[in-house]
């Protein structure tokens, strides 16, 4: 099979992720329910005209996606595939309180329009002028593993060269609220959360956009090889461990193969308990975390997959991201493993270029 490599990689987080310096200044927060991402100015990328009109998980795309494209030197992507777990949220609540408070009379459909999940895409395609195949994935914790399962099939089939994949995930007031009230996240009593022995359910609740760059050829600043994706809805805990060395074994590779391993431990003793189960396979190699810097949500693996790229392109491993203290010499293939809540477990291999 051919090789898919990462070219460029983009994220907009809860971190100064835009910025070089980035994971020198990496700062955990255990003690809020909900993480704001770190917005840019707009107005340097997106006419004022188009920010009012524009959702805050657009707006963090289309400044994601600007980054990714210039940093691969592409202008116009064969392709664009982005995952999200609930879309456009704000102009969905926006749209549907005006229903009620119009008596479902007289409504502008401008909310509704920009309410589907496929308005990110559908934006930074217009914004680029790009024609090309385009497409969403929705499905939850694993949206951007489908994106990128796609995006490779496309490179691998000769249907694409370069193709333009994101995350994104948005936060909205009622949804917050929602999310409180069915102990999706945490309690304030639960605060500071232990990421790694936590005893309570519930977690905190981030946002952000992470956007790539695939290609069929290896480009100067490459980041990584993207070798394998594995998908699964449901997966017994005792499944887990075979779950991971049927994927390995596919692949060719031991568990001593593995570098690191990046888990996304949130907090949440009940699903968190997955995490702990592959701990158990790699005592050899080095186990990192990344919640406690981006908040849960339906993309956060948009963010790991991003510092994955960075560790693999600098040989380097951030302090704050470890849960052992083990560091091997060279950091040749990194695991990332990731489910939310406990279903839509995906597993994603990257490689050293």
């Amino acid at each position: 099979m051919n090789p898919v490599y990462i070219n460029s990689a983009a994220c907009i987080s809860v971190q100064d992720t835009l910025n070089e310096n980035f994971l020198e200044n990496l700062k955990p927060e255990y003690s809020t329910l909900v993480l704001k991402a770190i917005e840019p100015a707009y107005k340097e990328f997106i006419p004022p005209a188009m920010i009012r009109r524009m959702s805050k998980t657009v707006k963090m795309s289309s400044v994601a996606s600007h980054y990714a494209l210039k940093e691969a030197g592409i202008e116009n992507p064969d392709a664009i595939i982005v995952g999200t777990g609930i879309g456009c949220s704000q102009d969905s609540e926006k749209f549907l309180k005006n229903v009620l408070d119009n008596n479902e009379e007289f409504l502008t459909p401008t909310y509704f329009i920009q309410s589907t999940h496929n308005t990110v895409a559908g934006q930074i395609a217009l914004g680029l002028q790009c024609h090309a195949y385009n497409f969403t994935y929705v499905n939850t914790s694993s949206s951007l593993e489908f994106s990128f399962l796609d995006a490779k099939l496309q490179i691998i089939d000769g249907d694409a060269e370069n193709v333009l994949v994101g995350s994104t995930d948005e936060q909205t007031e009622r949804t917050m609220e929602l999310y409180k009230l069915n102990k999706t996240i945490k309690k304030e009593e639960d605060l500071p959360v232990d990421y790694l022995n936590s005893e309570t359910h519930g977690v905190v609740w981030g946002e952000g956009a992470s956007f790539f760059v695939l290609g069929k050829e290896k480009a100067v600043n490459c980041y990584a090889q993207l070798k394998d994706i594995q998908i699964v809805n449901i997966l017994e805990l005792g499944e887990t461990q075979d779950f991971i060395k049927e994927f390995l074994n596919k692949n060719n590779l031991a568990n001593t193969n593995i570098d690191a391993v990046i888990l996304g431990f949130s907090g949440d003793s009940k699903s968190d308990v997955y995490y702990n189960k592959v701990t158990e396979l790699f005592t050899g190699s080095s186990l990192l975390y990344y919640k406690h810097l981006s908040g849960e949500f339906n993309t956060a693996s948009g963010f790991s997959t991003f510092i994955a790229c960075h560790i693999l392109k600098n040989q380097e491993i951030p302090e704050v991201m470890m849960i052992n203290d083990l560091k091997k010499g060279e950091i040749r293939n990194i695991l990332l493993y990731n489910h939310l809540g406990g279903n839509d477990h995906s597993l994603v291999l990257l490689g050293k270029v």
